[in-house]
């Protein structure tokens, strides 16, 4: 990508944009209609078998028809082949493909390009140190999202409702949208999004009753928490999504 483009990509994103809400891990007609009804900008579906919050491509396919337009529709996967995303985006039909994995710049660019659908890559934070490749992801991604870094031992990447310190977040402008997630519920989202300003909080555990299993008025209550949260700080959260079409 050229300079010029990454350049223009980031500026349109300058502007103060409303808080962008991500419901994610959705398995059930039911959690999705909770999550649709409280007003989700954005609902993900999981395609990543070693999680509770797997979803098949049949699954997908039937809960993204019943989206009808209401949200974003967002495909999770943790280091695809082309093959799994391909199966992804036909099932659901995608207006967002988020990386969960160690995909490398290069591969998000690829996949970018490939499908021709907006990516959200996800970066783990446990340090300072962890923000290092930022810039690399931003000039190829259509917005980040920061997760805890999981444990060694863990299964999965992501989901754990581990948060981290998000003051390392503080004054980032890595010149893309950017979105929260780890641990988040409704209780610590107000200050989660004093600290870090994101552009968008991502949540899944935080709503859930069981691992996998999404509660309708924990949906419900971090959605209102969230969206009075970023009343609240208004113009002080960065620019939403760029629009520049993907390559």
């Amino acid at each position: 990508m050229s300079s010029s483009s990454a350049h223009s990509r980031a500026t349109s994103s300058t502007a103060a944009k409303p808080l962008v809400v991500k419901i994610c891990g959705l398995r059930t007609s039911e959690a999705l209609g909770a999550a649709l009804d409280a007003g989700a900008d954005m609902v993900g579906f999981v395609f990543f078998p070693p999680s509770p919050r797997h979803v098949s491509v049949g699954v997908a396919r039937a809960l993204g028809q019943q989206v009808k337009g209401r949200a974003k529709k967002v495909a999770l996967s943790v280091d695809a082949t082309d093959a799994e995303l391909a199966a992804a985006v036909e099932a659901l039909e995608p207006d967002m493909l988020q990386l969960h994995g160690k995909e490398t710049p290069e591969r998000v660019a690829a996949i970018r390009a490939r499908f021709h659908v907006p990516v959200m890559k996800a970066l783990p934070v446990a340090s300072r140190a962890d923000l290092s490749p930022v810039q690399s992801y931003a000039a190829v991604a259509d917005w980040l999202l920061f997760d805890a870094r999981a444990p060694r031992e863990a299964t999965r990447p992501g989901g754990l409702g581990q948060p981290f310190d998000w003051r390392l977040l503080e004054n980032l402008e890595p010149g893309v949208p950017f979105m929260l997630s780890g641990g988040l519920d409704a209780g610590n989202v107000a200050e989660a999004l004093r600290i870090a300003r994101a552009s968008g909080v991502d949540v899944s555990s935080g709503v859930e009753r069981a691992p996998g299993e999404k509660d309708s008025e924990k949906i419900r209550a971090f959605v209102r928490v969230a969206r009075e949260a970023g009343r609240m700080l208004g113009s002080g959260l960065p620019g939403g999504e760029k629009t520049m079409s993907p390559a």
